[in-house]
């Protein structure tokens, strides 16, 4: 009897490819809140996230500071480049040990304009990217602070991403969830005791993220 092909395709690998693909690129690792790059630098290279996770901030010209950002393994950032920026508009700091893969800009053009299954992973990246933010101003817009707070939890813990969500999130202080959300830190730990004692988080070895936090985001 023939054998049959299957047709399933297996996943792309980015991390795979760009290490093996002839690439120029260079691994830099960070240690727990080194700088990969300040607001104001130079923007000509794009990273993408191997290992550890990534804060993006913003700063206005009076010195307050705003989380725009909590990235993890598998994502790029700084691709601004791409676009033609020529400044970085964020800072990026490591919330953790964290390993990144430097492109430069002609390279990941070169990448894309070449290689079609990474040119629609990275469009696919840049669409999300763009719901994001759009889904970010409404929440700032429309949103009480709880929902936004309950929002930044789900997605510190990855929920609706491909992969399994992490039920156990890294480290993460109720300063950043301030700067994320826009509001007191007052506020910030009312509503963590209330989702605590509501059974939506726990604190056990780490902060345990549960999905029926979900109810607070969908509740009118």
């Amino acid at each position: 009897m023939a054998k049959t092909k299957s047709n399933a395709k297996s996943a792309f690998n980015v991390g795979k490819y760009l290490e093996t693909a002839g690439v120029k690129r260079k691994i830099v690792d960070f240690h727990k809140k080194q700088v990969v790059y300040c607001q104001g630098d130079a923007g000509g290279s794009v990273f993408y996230l191997q290992h550890g996770r990534i804060k993006i901030t913003v700063t206005s010209s009076v010195g307050k500071e705003a989380v725009i950002a909590l990235l993890g393994e598998g994502e790029f950032f700084g691709e601004g480049c791409i676009a033609g920026q020529p400044l970085r508009v964020a800072t990026a700091t490591a919330m953790a040990p964290t390993s990144v893969l430097e492109i430069e800009k002609s390279e990941m053009l070169r990448v894309i304009h070449e290689e079609r299954e990474f040119s629609d992973l990275f469009v696919g990246h840049m669409l999300r990217r763009n719901v994001r933010v759009e889904e970010d101003l409404v929440d700032q817009l429309f949103n009480s602070s709880e929902k936004r707070l309950a929002r930044a939890l789900l997605l510190v813990a990855r929920y609706g991403k491909d992969e399994a969500p992490e039920k156990v999130v890294a480290r993460i202080s109720q300063g950043t969830l301030t700067e994320m959300i826009g509001t007191t830190r007052s506020r910030v730990s009312f509503f963590m005791n209330k989702f605590r004692k509501l059974g939506f988080i726990k604190y056990n070895g780490g902060l345990h993220v549960n999905s029926s936090l979900l109810r607070v985001v969908l509740h009118d």
